[in-house]
């Protein structure tokens, strides 16, 4: 037996699944010679149990085997494949073949008597199944049964389920003993809203001077984001802003009177990294919008940036933290051409026991307030093994607590964060928008990295604005939320996007007016009230998601083909006996990724991905538009991107 799965590259990390996933455990065994083998998982979960799964061959020609299993206890899983001569399915196959040609029939009906004998021996067997097995080992033996009847036995599918069930096994092989780490389920499941609080609530003075929001007046907008179906609400840091080099608007270097600076210039006399910046109010203000968020069915995450301003506590009481130049200024924060001046990076190599300790610290204090997730700033910044220890010690003390990446990085590193602890992390979704990058992008993350790979397909962020985005109209935000929410169990989307705010400040990808270094003040219900937000939709999007679980899982996404290069087809199917109510439950999602057209073509689906054989009918219902149609594995569609660009269909069975 070898590569066996689930597993992680280079084996010095365990894979990972989260609560409620189906897991495809997989592995390639052979056996020399025309004999069959069988495969089996055993699985023992961490509170003890034990359980044994037999794997179904793929029958690709590569001898790989798979069994899909669902895992909802949490924790530290061992499994081990066995791989068996499976002497039944041996006889079977050769007597099937002989028999029915009249080749050393005899040979065979006396070696399935025998088969049959040994099995019925078996005391853990039912004696129903008992004695069914030795009135058939009769009738091979009996001499007026003749070879056509002998047929139908070999042929028998109870007869098949029997040693499907409980095989008839010889020279067994063991393989090593490997572990899976399952985690609570929002490791892997949740729609993101990200939000400013000192934009929720904030008000214009008369003196055209603006008042900051605070936790209080951010608070009274959780109804409506829980009531867009989002359950994670991301926070940028909401800590005291530097004012030494505080960022004006639009990222300009003099702030006008009034300014607030960005969130992520963290520190200044009133206090750094465990403190909450006056203006929102105080860490009991905190707490109580934490619990408010909880009655509404949100959890909080906040935003780990591990930086300073260069007034925060940390310059002064430990200067050695930071990076000190040839002529005595210590080194901004820079992505050239990109120059931060605002922030001060933390050097890791400068006293990394101190620095260790002290992040541990703040994560503790705030894991005190209520927060169990935390976005992780720019983690590719900073040194794998840090992370490696920070994520193992805290999950050894609060294992309800989850990161996200923030690793818009090269793929090695991203993928190096998440086998070192990162549960889910930021991905390249946001700058894949033809129908070939998409194909590309979703094949691969519901690919062998789904192992230990969480994407979460964030649609847009602060420092995020596509052309995509800038140049597509509102189609281009329909058709992005509708992807990101189907394709991926974990998806987000920054405040601005339901009101396809798509400005850019000229040659960047950002929203001119950018919210990092001013207030917004925004009208949600008027917008929604006046039929012009994407709000309707995205609260749409999640009611689907949550009534549906076979997109609450990532690795179940498979790719169909269109003659159209801007029709992008693929489903996510989920069988009976995975799903919480013991239902199939099976997505198509048909989506003209052009914003700018109207598309009709015809679709090509392997419909034997859900149990149908090809050519047969089948209803489907539109989810967002209540159309029903028969389809088959070809159909035509026509989709146009200025009124509903995508279908999201439920296939209801065949006819």
């Amino acid at each position: 037996m070898t590569l066996a799965g689930p597993s992680v590259p280079g084996d010095r990390f365990a894979p990972t699944a989260f609560a409620g996933e189906a897991v495809p455990f997989r592995v390639t065994a052979f056996r020399e010679g025309h004999d069959r083998i069988g495969v089996h998982l055993r699985l023992t979960s961490p509170s003890g149990g034990e359980s044994l799964h037999r794997l179904a061959p793929l029958d690709d020609g590569f001898d790989r085997w798979r069994v899909d299993v669902v895992l909802l206890e949490r924790g530290s899983w061992s499994f081990r494949f066995e791989a068996f001569g499976d002497d039944y399915a041996t006889w079977q196959h050769a007597a099937d073949l002989k028999i029915a040609a009249g080749v050393d029939a005899a040979l065979m009906r006396e070696m399935g008597a025998r088969l049959f004998e040994r099995a019925a021996g078996e005391t853990t067997r039912p004696a129903a199944e008992r004695r069914t097995l030795t009135g058939a080992a009769a009738a091979l033996r009996d001499d007026h049964v003749d070879d056509g009847a002998a047929l139908g036995i070999v042929r028998d599918p109870a007869i098949a389920g029997f040693f499907a069930s409980r095989p008839v096994a010889s020279l067994t092989t063991l393989g090593e003993t490997l572990t899976l780490r399952v985690e609570r389920e929002r490791a892997g499941v949740g729609a993101w809203y990200e939000f400013f609080p000192r934009s929720e609530g904030a008000r214009r003075l008369r003196d055209g001077s603006v008042k900051s929001g605070t936790f209080r007046t951010a608070a009274k907008r959780l109804p409506a984001v829980a009531g867009m179906g989002f359950d994670v609400l991301y926070l940028p840091p909401i800590h005291p802003i530097g004012r030494i080099n505080r960022k004006g608007r639009n990222n300009t270097l003099d702030p006008l009177p009034g300014d607030p600076g960005s969130p992520w210039a963290i520190g200044s006399a009133e206090g750094g990294h465990d403190a909450v910046h006056p203006d929102l109010g105080t860490l009991a203000d905190f707490r109580a919008f934490v619990r408010a968020a909880r009655a509404e069915g949100i959890e909080v995450a906040l935003d780990l940036a591990l930086q300073a301003a260069p007034d925060h506590p940390w310059v002064t009481s430990h200067p050695e933290w930071f990076t000190t130049l040839p002529d005595g200024t210590i080194a901004f924060a820079e992505n050239p051409p990109k120059k931060y001046q605002d922030i001060y990076p933390v050097n890791f190599d400068n006293d990394p026991a101190g620095i260790r300790a002290e992040v541990l610290r703040i994560v503790r204090h705030w894991i005190a307030q209520g927060v169990k997730i935390f976005r992780v700033d720019n983690p590719h910044t900073k040194p794998l093994q840090f992370w490696e220890w920070l994520i193992a010690t805290v999950e050894a003390e609060s294992p309800d607590v989850v990161f996200l990446a923030e690793a818009f990085t090269r793929p090695s590193p991203l993928h190096a964060l998440a086998m070192a602890g990162f549960q889910q992390s930021y991905s390249y979704f946001t700058w894949r928008n033809t129908k070939a990058e998409l194909e590309e992008f979703l094949t691969s993350i519901a690919g062998d990295s789904a192992d230990y790979l969480r994407p979460n397909l964030f649609v847009n962020t602060p420092d995020i604005l596509t052309e995509y985005l800038q140049y597509g109209g509102r189609p281009a935000y329909k058709i992005r939320a509708a992807i990101a929410a189907t394709a991926g169990p974990s998806y987000g989307v920054y405040a601005g996007f339901e009101l396809y705010e798509n400005v850019a400040r000229p040659g960047s990808e950002e929203n001119i007016d950018n919210e990092k270094y001013e207030y917004k003040i925004r009208d949600w219900a008027g917008a929604e009230a006046a039929g012009d937000s994407l709000a309707p939709y995205l609260r749409r999007l999640n009611e689907i998601r949550r009534d549906h679980a076979s997109l609450r899982q990532l690795r179940n996404l498979s790719v169909h083909w269109s003659d159209d290069d801007a029709i992008l087809v693929y489903s996510k199917h989920l069988d009976a006996g995975l799903t919480p109510d013991g239902r199939a439950d099976t997505i198509l999602v048909v989506a003209n990724v052009d914003p700018h057209s109207v598309r009709q073509t015809m679709i090509h689906l392997d419909t034997r991905l859900w149990g149908i054989r090809p050519g047969d009918p089948y209803d489907v219902e539109d989810l967002v538009t209540g159309a029903r149609w028969t389809w088959s594995d070809h159909n035509f569609v026509r989709l146009d991107a200025f009124s509903e660009p995508v279908h999201i269909l439920h296939v209801k069975g065949p006819r």
